[in-house]
């Protein structure tokens, strides 16, 4: 529960130190006197979403701090272990600080944190009814959300939840199956017409280049052979190689009367003719080389040109054609395969919509289950609010599948017996509302343990022995915990445990507001004062004991 408030430099506040109690502790003052302030200034510390111009004129920083005492097991605990935080002796100290231009900086236990964390803390500090709901009791959009948490489906929920993702994905991977059929489907023709033509051509890796070396060789050896013939012809025994015989033969016959003269000569004639002779099995290996068959160059060339067409026909390089015609074919496969993967995918998605189905089903008699608590419980509740024959009631309709089940749910009420039902904020009267939303808040944190819940002018719209209820009401809910109200309604300030009055003060032209415990005559006064207004008479005072002696 919350245990002390200091507030500095913030709006008309300079400074302002709260000690709150446990029980039902309320805060009266005239419209205007700052009563408010105290809740902006508490929702800061808190993390909540407000107005940003808080800090004092002339100020440089506000800042605000609130100490709150924590039972042992509160959910809050939870929270800090993810920061690494301990409550010392079960005490917990938010502080934050808004600077002049807009930052702010909040610490829990002097460990500095983020205001989603704060705000992630006052979930299950505070409970705050104001005169603009911020839990959606209102909203219908809400409502569902309130039933799951007043009949604790969290885990039901999660189930649903789960069975809807895997559903959605189920159905995602059978619709993506469905559409790569129908793609697959329009390019069947072109897939067995490609598969066909790559399967009777079967190029292989490598073979562009080993036809085009081939065909250059070939074409290069239609252009030498008839010079390599004419040069084998002049080396033959008609040609060179005869004549260097002849030279030969006639030296060698001269020899015998030249004196060893043409020796040297008959030697070097006869390497030349050796020599002649390695030349010539050269050229004999060159000409047996150069032998094809034409048809055979028109035939590496029909190959090599029906390679390169096909390369060119799917933009691909001649090298890439086997592993192209390999996911052609992984692609038929597909199609042909394709049937037997839908029905698979079909059958998952008919069992994950059967999960699902259970799940939703199960979840919606949960909520019904736990519509009918809420209703017999606001029936309790209400009935001590001087509405015993309105009707609260809790619809729980079908609706679309989705995460979160088939439900949609809304509050209504009839005020009187007979009448059409409704929305709350349609249905009833500004009194009247005051108190369905009291009995709701009630019931919808019954269960709830160490939360500090706060009504600003719950009581509003309502007077005498209703106001009276509202009081004892709130009273006896303060009896579990501690409970804190703003009101403008002098039986249910009679009724609190703890008193304090919110008033302006101007001080040297500058208006600052302070909070005053209410004790004894004081309080008295207090209550006289919201009796009769600025005039207090001895008859507003007889009342005003009359009622702080109840």
């Amino acid at each position: 529960m919350l245990r002390h408030l200091d507030i500095r430099d913030m709006l008309i506040i300079d400074r302002l130190e709260l000690a709150f109690q446990p029980g039902l502790n309320v805060l009266t003052g005239e419209t205007g006197a700052g009563k408010s302030i105290l809740l902006d200034s508490l929702g800061f510390v808190l993390g909540w979403r407000g107005r940003a111009d808080l800090v004092r004129a002339g100020a440089q920083q506000g800042e605000v701090t609130a100490v709150f005492e924590l039972p042992r097991g509160h959910d809050a605990e939870e929270i800090l272990a993810e920061l690494d935080i301990e409550a010392e002796d079960g005490e917990l100290i938010l502080r934050r600080i808004n600077a002049q231009d807009g930052r702010k900086t909040a610490w829990v236990n002097d460990r500095r944190v983020s205001g989603e964390m704060l705000r992630r803390l006052s979930n299950v500090l505070v409970e705050l009814h104001g005169q603009h709901d911020d839990r959606g009791l209102l909203n219908p959009r809400g409502h569902r959300v309130l039933l799951d948490e007043f009949g604790n489906l969290g885990d039901r929920l999660t189930v649903t939840r789960g069975a809807w993702k895997t559903l959605s994905l189920a159905q995602k991977d059978l619709a993506t199956a469905r559409a790569k059929q129908a793609a697959l489907k329009d390019e069947e023709e072109f897939l067995r017409h490609a598969v066909g033509e790559l399967d009777t051509l079967d190029p292989q890796a490598g073979e562009e280049a080993v036809l085009d070396a081939e065909r250059r060789r070939m074409q290069q050896a239609e252009k030498i052979a008839v010079d390599v013939a004419k040069a084998h012809q002049a080396m033959s025994y008609d040609g060179g190689e005869g004549q260097l015989v002849d030279a030969l033969k006639w030296l060698e016959g001269a020899a015998e009367k030249a004196d060893g003269a043409l020796d040297e000569a008959i030697d070097a004639l006869g390497r030349a003719l050796n020599e002649l002779g390695e030349a010539q099995g050269g050229v004999e290996d060159a000409i047996e080389g150069l032998r094809f068959n034409p048809h055979e160059l028109e035939g590496v060339e029909e190959r090599l040109f029906a390679i390169r067409g096909l390369a060119r026909k799917h933009g691909i390089a001649a090298d890439e054609l086997g592993p192209f015609a390999d996911g052609l074919r992984d692609k038929l496969a597909a199609l042909d395969g394709g049937v037997e993967d839908i029905a698979r995918l079909e059958a998952d998605v008919a069992k994950a919509q059967s999960v699902y189905d259970a799940a939703a089903a199960d979840l919606t008699a949960a909520r019904s289950a736990a519509a009918a608590r809420l209703d017999g419980q606001m029936g309790d509740e209400l009935a001590p609010l001087k509405m015993e024959r309105a009707v609260f009631t809790t619809d729980v309709t079908q609706s679309d599948a989705g995460p979160d089940g088939r439900d949609i749910v809304a509050f209504t009420v009839a005020t009187n017996p007979g009448a059409p039902a409704g929305p709350l904020n349609k249905i009833a009267s500004g009194g009247e509302l005051s108190r369905f939303l009291l009995a709701l808040k009630v019931c919808l944190t019954r269960d709830q343990t160490g939360v500090t819940m706060i009504f600003d002018e719950i009581d509003r719209g309502v007077g005498g022995a209703t106001a009276d209820a509202v009081g004892r009401r709130l009273k006896a809910l303060a009896g579990e915990g501690q409970v804190l109200v703003v009101t403008h309604s002098p039986q249910v300030a009679a009724l609190g445990g703890h008193h304090w009055r919110v008033a302006k003060r101007v001080e040297n032209e500058v208006t600052l507001s302070e909070v005053t415990p209410m004790i004894g005559d004081d309080r008295v006064m207090e209550v006289a004062r919201m009796l009769s207004g600025d005039t207090i008479t001895e008859a507003a005072r007889e009342a005003a004991k009359s009622l702080l002696e109840m």
